[in-house]
Order: structure tokens, then sequence, then C-alpha cells
């Protein structure tokens, strides 16, 4: 996984001031491909609750996220009860790695 150790806890840090200190952090996409240069960041936050403005959450995630990482995209998928699953839902859960 393209990330060092201090830059995974900082995720999961800043997610869960986000989104609650119950909240998984899990990554997925290219980042895990350790032979990959480049690339977004692509997380995915297990919530066991609803999410009342889940659009507002990603993005404030996003933003923040994206500041501690100099300004790489990240891209954030939620996973709670009242949301949807979609199958980007699956690839997330069956490929990605929980920090």
């Amino acid at each position: 996984m393209r990330l060092t150790e201090d830059q995974a806890q900082a995720i999961v840090q800043l997610a869960q001031q986000v989104a609650g200190s119950h909240a998984r952090v899990r990554v997925f996409g290219s980042r895990l491909d350790d032979h990959a240069h480049g690339g977004d960041l692509d997380i995915m936050l297990e919530l066991s609750e609803a999410v009342e403005n889940p659009a507002l959450m990603a993005a404030q995630v996003s933003a923040k996220l994206s500041r501690l990482m100099q300004g790489r995209k990240v891209d954030v998928l939620l996973s709670a009860p009242n949301l949807m699953r979609l199958p980007i839902h699956d690839v997330a859960f069956s490929e990605g790695r929980l920090l």
C-alpha cells in the first residue's frame, strides 16, 4: 500500500473527527498497488449509523484529506445503513484494506 504509517493514522483520525469515532476507513483502488505511481486516494468510510447528509460528509472528508495529502485528489465512498449499496461498495469491501 502506498501510504506511510503516519499518513494512514492521520487519515483515520481525520475521518473519525468528521464521521464519528466508530467510523472505519478502508483504502481501495490504485493506492494498494505498490508498483503504481501517482493516482488519487480512494477510501470508503464504514459507518454503523445512518448519515443525515452524506454528500456533505463525503465532501468534508475529501477536502480535509486532500489538504493532508498535499492536494492529491481524494474520492470518498460512504457505507451506512441508510445508503444504497452500489457495485463500487462490493469492490471496496472485497479488494480494500482497513486502516
